[in-house]
């Protein structure tokens, strides 16, 4: 169940990194899918990373959201706010400098956050300089 306060942001680098450190060992210890972690520092002020994974099934997704907001708890103090854990096709979690999206594989690959969350990451769209060339040439006729 989702609580309704907001999640607290630390000012300490090394306590950010701490969490995020915890995130991806959870994860990985979880045989979570296809980890990747975006940063966020400098581009978003909702969080300093955005991890995403997914599980091979609902059962998998709660399981892993359940356990990381037990471990966050346990080892850092720290409470979390956790949305979709009922359905776990999608579920939320917001540690407040790591937001974490574990998904089913079908779920994710829908909404592709990686490519929504690449930034200045991301190839830049090719443009065609046959195009250009042509118009200026066609102007000096």
């Amino acid at each position: 169940m989702a609580s309704t306060s907001p999640a607290i942001r630390a000012t300490d680098p090394e306590e950010v990194e701490a969490l995020h450190k915890l995130v991806l060992a959870s994860l990985d210890d979880d045989q979570a899918v296809d980890t990747i972690s975006i940063p966020l520092a400098g581009k978003s002020s909702i969080a300093d990373h955005m991890v995403i994974a997914s599980g091979r099934s609902t059962r998998q997704v709660a399981s892993m959201a359940s356990k990381l907001a037990e471990k966050i708890k346990g080892e850092l103090g720290r409470t979390t706010r956790i949305e979709g854990l009922p359905t776990a096709d999608w579920v939320l979690i917001d540690a407040g400098d790591v937001i974490v999206h574990l998904f089913r594989p079908e779920v994710r690959s829908f909404y592709n956050l990686e490519r929504m969350w690449a930034f200045g990451d991301a190839p830049p769209v090719p443009t065609a300089p046959a195009l250009d060339a042509d118009v200026e040439t066609d102007s000096d006729d």
